[in-house]
């Protein structure tokens, strides 16, 4: 039995990948604007801000990249806020390691209030300990740093301490910093027989696990 877990957010405990499919085409829509492509394939490598700019003059919005970029992050809010759900049997799996003594943290690329409000909203925020964003470590998951601070907090040993990813190189970053990892199966990553094959567990749905 694990002593510790370090959990992704997105993809990973949330079903929220989905988002990142709509939201340039339902911000357009919400100023009543129709998109004439694929925008989501259109913004794959763009930064927020590059997408911004690319509204403004490419679709002739009327607003400055700052407000294009607030309307944006307001949208992503209230999908955090109001309706994004938890993966099939994460409430039930979180909760039987936490009666197990399992102590948990998350370690996300999401902003902190947002994951705040949304477990708070689902009612599994006291599972965990604590909430690491990339934006505190100061570095993303390119970099084992986050899983190591989450590791220092939580004082458990690194062996007996696993880390729950859904994307191919988190998972490497942990893996190759001598983490156990469980690999979580969600449709957004395409690179699922490299998961498989570097991984400790790989799951498919939360409702059959067993670590």
């Amino acid at each position: 039995m694990i002593k510790g877990a370090i959990f992704d957010l997105d993809g990973t405990l949330l079903d929220s990948m989905s988002i990142w499919d709509t939201i340039g085409d339902d911000y357009l829509r919400s100023l009543g604007i129709e998109p004439k492509e694929n925008l989501t394939e259109t913004f794959k490598t763009f930064t927020l801000e590059q997408s911004a700019e690319y509204y403004r003059t490419h679709y002739g919005v009327a607003l400055s990249a700052a407000e294009i970029i607030d309307g944006v992050k307001a949208m992503i809010g209230d999908f955090y806020r109001d309706t994004v759900q938890l993966k099939k049997g994460a409430r039930e799996f979180l909760q039987g390691l936490y009666q197990n003594g399992v102590k948990m943290c998350v370690a996300t690329v999401t902003d902190k209030h947002l994951v705040e409000a949304a477990l708070t909203r689902l009612n599994i925020l006291s599972c965990f300990t604590d909430i690491f964003t990339t934006a505190e470590i100061g570095c993303g998951k390119s970099s084992p740093q986050i899983y190591r601070t989450a590791l220092a907090h939580l004082g458990t040993d690194k062996s007996e301490t696993l880390v729950f990813e859904d994307a191919y190189h988190a998972l490497m970053t942990a893996k190759n910093d001598g983490f156990p990892v469980a690999a979580v199966y969600d449709g957004h990553e395409p690179r699922q027989a490299e998961m498989k094959a570097n991984c400790d567990y790989y799951i498919t749905d939360f409702t059959t696990v067993q670590i």
